[in-house]
Order: C-alpha cells, then structure tokens, then sequence
C-alpha cells in the first residue's frame, strides 16, 4: 500500500541555487491568489526556503494564506482549482495543501491554515530568525543538501528528517521574542 506521499507524486528532491526571481514570483502569484479566494484569506506570506535571501531550496515557492477557519475556508478549495492548484488533503487537520501546476512539476505551494494557529506563527517565526541569521539559513542549507541526497526520492522523508532543525530554530526565535517583549 502506498502512502500519501508516494500517491501524490512530486518527483525528485533538487536544490536549486538561489533565485533572485523568487520573491517576484511570489508577489505575482500573492495577487493571483488573492484575487481568486477574496475575503476567504485574510493575509498573504511567503514562507519555505524561496522566502529566504541567499538560501538554496526546491524552486517551489511557498505560499501561505490565513484562513479565519478551515471550515469556513472550504469554498477555497474550488476556487484555487480555478487557478490551477491541485488539492490534496496533506495534514489536513492543520491546513489546505496545494501543489501547482501537477503533482509531479510543482511551482508553488500553497498552505491555507487559520491565522495565529500554531503552526501560522511558526512558519512566520522560522522565515524571520532564517532571514536575520545567515548563519544558521547556511547551516540549514548544508542539512537540505544532504537531506535531498539521502531522500532524493522520498519527500516525506525529506520533510520529516529536516523537523527537528526546524524545531530548534523555531524555539530559538520564541525564545529570542520573549526576550525582546520583557521590559
């Protein structure tokens, strides 16, 4: 039986060099996204590796979208369909998870999750502490290549051997903020 991951497809694991076009993209297709769900998002964020200046990644653009609910947000669904995303029910208790164009040739992704959830302020928490810490957006960037040689087809196990990176960096820049917000 196959998993989720290998019923979705997505081809190769390859980390691209920095693309100075990445964030271009992103604002392109930020204003494709939200003129297609409407009021159904509340704010718009480049997220993942793309989102950071300087740092290697899959040449997939990350783009996460609030949603005052999962529920409410469901008519999304449909209308993402109508720009070209793909659904697929990856985590679906946390979010709405999009691919375009196909599963097996992404360009963007797209993460629809309720704003302020936990996992909203974590990805927001990451890109930030990546983006003011070069050193550590190098140290993520060795993980990445190494993890995409070791999982070059496996992106489930690609994502899941990066977690506990992502953990750490994510409670340093909580703890980094609880220190700035004491008097």
């Amino acid at each position: 039986m196959k998993t989720p991951a290998e019923k979705f497809g997505g081809g190769p694991i390859v980390i691209a060099e920095y693309n100075a076009a990445w964030p271009m993209l992103f604002e392109q297709e930020r204003e494709v996204v939200g003129e297609a769900l409407g009021k159904l998002v509340l704010e718009i964020e480049h997220i993942g590796s793309t989102a950071i200046p300087g740092l290697a990644a899959k040449p997939v653009v990350d783009i996460m979208a609030a949603v005052s609910s999962l529920e409410a947000s469901r008519p999304a669904i449909e209308a993402a369909a109508e720009i070209g995303y793909c659904y697929f029910p990856y985590r679906a208790e946390s979010e709405h998870w999009f691919c375009k164009p196909s599963p097996m040739f992404r360009t963007h992704h797209l993460h629809l999750m309720p704003i302020g959830s936990r996992q909203w302020l974590d990805a927001i928490a990451f890109r930030d502490y990546l983006r003011t810490h070069p050193t550590i957006a190098a140290e993520y960037e060795t993980l990445k290549r190494q993890l995409a040689r070791d999982f070059h087809f496996d992106r489930e196990g690609y994502t899941e051997a990066k977690r506990p990176f992502i953990d750490r960096i994510i409670k340093l820049a909580r703890e980094q903020s609880d220190v700035e917000r004491q008097p």
